[in-house]
């Protein structure tokens, strides 16, 4: 087969999730968040996990989103929508019981107005200047929202992932000072919140990255693998060059194989020959060599014994998050970004 072979681990989002978890308080609930497609790797599968596993509260970004989760998680949970109350929501909301984050008086009053008995949540700006109503917004709107209906009222920290911080702290007195007389469950903190401490956790955890193996969750245990078949081989003389724009020239005899994955499939043009981007067969090194093309890698092979028939492109060796440092990025872009042209196998869960 010429198709790379993405393989999850269930059990071990399941895995991640319980030791997320185990960090708050028996008080604390600890949700999901499986928006974008459960980060690339298949929401309806993620969410079934999760949900054995315990999970009663999932998040998404957009209504669109949320009918796929439903199924998955079952009638009796909690769906919450980051992008709030949109005009033309209404009909999803209601027919699948979605719960949204209003981010302005704007849609405050669109929800008051269409759905005045439907259940929602709100959403306060503490400092990202993304989502979320202003501390004067929300001060002014406070008495014509019913507390009682409301499910939650969360924010969202800009600099979690760096626990010295001390914008983390502000965030944190400024969401305590928002909420404070508001008797609605309240909920701060992503993966990078769970990790600053106890305080950070209010009534719900809602991790996203760190379910499915990514920093700054540094001990998760690794969710994706990748594998890639080699579809050719050749041997190279001194001075021969390999890829557009002869990007790489063998400066001893080589062995190149060709194998079948490329930017297409999420691999970053720019994690080409100089970067630290290798493939792997077993625990030896096979180094990208030459321009990475839309559905071509070349990698040197001239160090293992034989010729390999597929070699591993994330593994023990090479994570998400090495990929993300190759391509200057995150590990959450490599994440959703991995081609749709991969076989995928899901095991565990």
């Amino acid at each position: 087969m010429a198709s790379p072979d993405l393989t999850i681990d269930l059990s071990a989002i399941v895995t991640n999730w319980k030791a997320l978890d185990r960090m708050t308080g028996a008080s604390v609930e600890t949700a999901a968040v499986v928006k974008a497609d459960g980060y690339g790797l298949g929401a309806d599968r993620v969410v079934t996990s999760l949900r054995r596993a315990g999970a009663r509260s999932f998040f998404v970004a957009i209504a669109e989103e949320g009918p796929a989760i439903r199924r998955a998680a079952g009638p009796d949970a909690k769906i919450f929508v980051f992008g709030g109350h949109m005009d033309g929501d209404a009909p999803i909301l209601a027919e699948h019981g979605l719960i949204p984050l209003l981010n302005s008086g704007q849609q405050v009053k669109r929800h008051l107005a269409s759905l005045p008995d439907h259940p929602l949540g709100l959403q306060i700006d503490t400092g990202m200047s993304r989502l979320g109503m202003s501390s004067r917004e929300f001060a002014s709107l406070r008495h014509m929202i019913d507390p009682r209906g409301t499910q939650l009222v969360i924010s969202h920290l800009a600099c979690s992932d760096n626990k010295s911080d001390k914008r983390n702290q502000a965030q944190l007195a400024a969401f305590r000072k928002l909420t404070a007389g508001f008797p609605a469950p309240r909920s701060l903190s992503a993966t990078g919140g769970i990790l600053l401490g106890p305080e950070y956790h209010f009534d719900m955890c809602r991790p996203g990255i760190g379910l499915y193996g990514g920093a700054p969750f540094l001990n998760a245990t690794p969710v994706v693998s990748l594998d890639a078949p080699v579809i050719q081989t050749r041997e190279l003389s001194v001075g021969d060059y390999v890829g557009y724009g002869a990007d790489w020239t063998a400066k001893r005899v080589s062995r190149i194989a060709t194998i079948a994955a490329g930017y297409a499939d999420g691999l970053h043009r720019v994690m080409g020959s100089g970067s630290s981007f290798s493939c792997w067969v077993g625990d030896i090194r096979c180094p990208v060599v030459g321009r990475i093309s839309m559905d071509l890698i070349t990698i040197d092979i001239t160090d293992i014994d034989g010729t390999p028939e597929r070699v591993q492109v994330l593994n023990e060796h090479q994570t998400i998050d090495d990929l993300a440092a190759v391509a200057g990025t995150i590990g959450y872009e490599i994440l959703t970004t991995l081609g749709q042209r991969f076989r995928r196998r899901y095991i565990g869960g």
